[in-house]
Order: C-alpha cells, then sequence, then structure tokens
C-alpha cells in the first residue's frame, strides 16, 4: 500500500516588526472607535492583560512613536484634542475593510457591467469583422486590412472597403449608486452593534467601485433626524446618533445627488434595521418610535414610488429580523419595484458585493 512520509511541520518564520505585527489590530480596533486614536489604544491596553499584546521590549510607547515615524498620526492634537489620523491611515483602513469583507483583489482584476451588444463601444473584445458604414476609422485593425489587400498580390497594391477589418468593441455601462447608512439609535440597540458593519461595507465596496469599476460613480448619504452627504474621508469616523430615522429625507438627498451625475444607470444602496420613524412636516419633526407610524410610513412609501417614476431602483439591505418591519421593507420593495434583502450581520458583506457586482440594471 502507497502512503505518504511526513516530516516535522515546521511554522514559516515571522520576520515582521513588532509594529507589523499589531498594526491590523490597531485598525481594527479604529473602526469600532470610530477613528479614536486614544479610545483603540486604551483597548489595546486592556487586551494586553488578557493576551498580552506589549512586550517588555515593545509597549505602547514604541508603538505610539512608531504611529508617528510612519505617518499613520499627526503630531499635534486636532481641535478637539485629539490625536488626528493622517491620509495614510485612512486609506489603510478603508484597504483593510476591502479585504476582510471582499477579499484580496488583484490590481489588474478590472471589473464591468456589459451591456451585450457590439458595436461602436469602448471596451474592445479582440474580436474582428469586416467594416461596416458608420464604423470609426481608429477602429480599423490596418494591419490585417492590408494583409487582405496582398492576398489579391503585390504588384498593384490597393486598399478597397471590403478588406477592411475593424476591432470589434463593447458597450460598457457606467452606474452612479448612492449608499445610504442608517446611523440611528436603533443601530446600536439592544448591545448589537449594527453601524461597524455597515461601516465596513461602506469603506469596503468605495475601495472595490474604485478598483474594479472605475467608470462608476459612489456618493455615500447617512441618515438619522435629517441627511446628509459624507465624503469618503469621513467613513471610518461615522457614529449613531441620538437620531430617529428619516428614510425620506435620505432617499430625497440621494435622488438629487443621482439626477447631478447625469447618468443613465443610477441606482441606491440602503443599509438600515427597516423601521422610519422620522419625517419633516410643515418644516416640524414630526417623530414616533412606537411601532409604524402610518403617517411616516405612507410618506416613505410616496418616496419609493418617486424613485421608481425616476428611474431609481432601490436596493433595501434589511439587518433586523423584526417580521413587522420585513413586512413594511417588503411593501417598500413593491412600490419602488427594487429589491430586498434580509440578512444578519455576517452576511451583509457578501450580499452587498454580489448585488452590485452581478444585478446591475442595464438598459
Amino acid at each position: 500500500m502507497l502512503g505518504h512520509r511526513f516530516g516535522k511541520f515546521v511554522p514559516p518564520s515571522d520576520d515582521r516588526t513588532p509594529f507589523q505585527k499589531l498594526l491590523p489590530l490597531f485598525l481594527e480596533l479604529l473602526t469600532h472607535t470610530s477613528g479614536d486614536v486614544e479610545e483603540a489604544l486604551d483597548w489595546m491596553d486592556q487586551l494586553d492583560k488578557e493576551h498580552d499584546v506589549w512586550t517588555k521590549e515593545y509597549g505602547r510607547k514604541e508603538f505610539e512613536a512608531d504611529l508617528r515615524m510612519n505617518g499613520m498620526v499627526g503630531d499635534r492634537p486636532d481641535k478637539g484634542g485629539k490625536t488626528p489620523l493622517t491620509g495614510k491611515a485612512e486609506k489603510m483602513i478603508r484597504e483593510r475593510a476591502l479585504d476582510q469583507v471582499f477579499g484580496k483583489l488583484k490590481k489588474s482584476d478590472r471589473g464591468d457591467h456589459g451591456l451585450r451588444r457590439g458595436g461602436q463601444g469602448d471596451e474592445v473584445t479582440g474580436d474582428r469583422r469586416s467594416y461596416r458604414f458608420g464604423d470609426r476609422m481608429e477602429q480599423v485593425a490596418m494591419s490585417d486590412s492590408i494583409r487582405n489587400a496582398q492576398q489579391r498580390g503585390l504588384d498593384d497594391l490597393q486598399l478597397r472597403e471590403d478588406d477592411l477589418e475593424v476591432l470589434e468593441t463593447e458597450h460598457q455601462s457606467a452606474c452612479a449608486t448612492v449608499l445610504m447608512i442608517d446611523i440611528s439609535h436603533s443601530m446600536i440597540l439592544y448591545g448589537e452593534d449594527r453601524i461597524t458593519p455597515a461601516k465596513k461595507v461602506a469603506m469596503a465596496l468605495a475601495e472595490l467601485i474604485k478598483r474594479r469599476f472605475p467608470k462608476d460613480t459612489l456618493d455615500i448619504v447617512v441618515f438619522g433626524n435629517d441627511a446628509w452627504q459624507v465624503s469618503l474621508k469621513d467613513l471610518p469616523y461615522l457614529q449613531v446618533g441620538p437620531y430617529h430615522t428619516n428614510t425620506v429625507a435620505g432617499l430625497e438627498l440621494a435622488m438629487d445627488l443621482l439626477r447631478r451625475r447625469k447618468l443613465k444607470n443610477r441606482r441606491i444602496v440602503m443599509i438600515t434595521d427597516g423601521k422610519p420613524s422620522c419625517i419633516k412636516r410643515d418644516g416640524e419633526y414630526y417623530m414616533n418610535s412606537f411601532g409604524l407610524d402610518d403617517f411616516i410610513v405612507a410618506r416613505t412609501l410616496d418616496a419609493a414610488v418617486r424613485a421608481r417614476k425616476a428611474g431609481i431602483p432601490i436596493t433595501t439591505f434589511m439587518i433586523a429580523q423584526d417580521h413587522y418591519l420585513q413586512r413594511f421593507i417588503e411593501k417598500f420593495t413593491d412600490a419602488n419595484q427594487g429589491r430586498a434583502f434580509y440578512t444578519g450581520l455576517q452576511g451583509l458583506a457578501d450580499m452587498v458585493f454580489r448585488d452590485h457586482a452581478n444585478n446591475r440594471r442595464t438598459n
């Protein structure tokens, strides 16, 4: 009987410096502390009591010095007296989120959202076809066309129309996306941290679009009592506030941003626990935290219909499991003729990726 002879397993050597080993933990904690450097370091102190994060040779003081030397934090406190993160650190947090959420992407792994028809497109497919009236001259494959003419003989070389071959191209569709993130108080109720996974997904999606879908655009809107736009730079610092959930304000701002983009393919992706509890009426806030308020629900469904009429589908990622809230999301999705996913926090990232990469609406 043939078998295998196994030798002693020797684990690969870890030649990383202490700073390199601890940096991933620090970046992860920064996401949970919304970019608060001191709080993240305090958490590392607490972890050290049980897991020996620091050593006698390398402790918090040395780690902080390396953070500054490597350009991860600023030398001077910000206006609030806090140690500021640098742009380099913010970028590393987003890239870490991308690796965690979607896996490592090769730099050459560019994606597209193809409209499966040929013609005068913008991406070369590698195929050849005969010249047709209206083809652009820059599409002509000159070497192939001249070879066709040479086949008739070299004595009187003339290039005719039927000798011409063109490079086949394929139309690609750019998509404008607005990602809406619920930052109402319910996103941290009952001890469940829903905002940190939502932030990670937002950062990962932003990096994904930049790397794999460079023609696409992504705007980010957060909504509580009101709605406002945030930049990619702001994502690590997002925090839940003492807010109700004004879904209507978020949708109206999202639709306004998409109108400015002036792209044919437009969509809204919304991450929420599903319960609208606030609107503005005659300039005043109208709020109701108890159950689903009929007036607020009606206004929210009206906004979904307006988005549908504007040709803007809404994909909702519902991260709460309450049945009455899921029924509301079903009505909301029907009104918009969009899509809805009912997911726990663990499955959120994969569903967002699949929706963006594979279930794009194309015209």
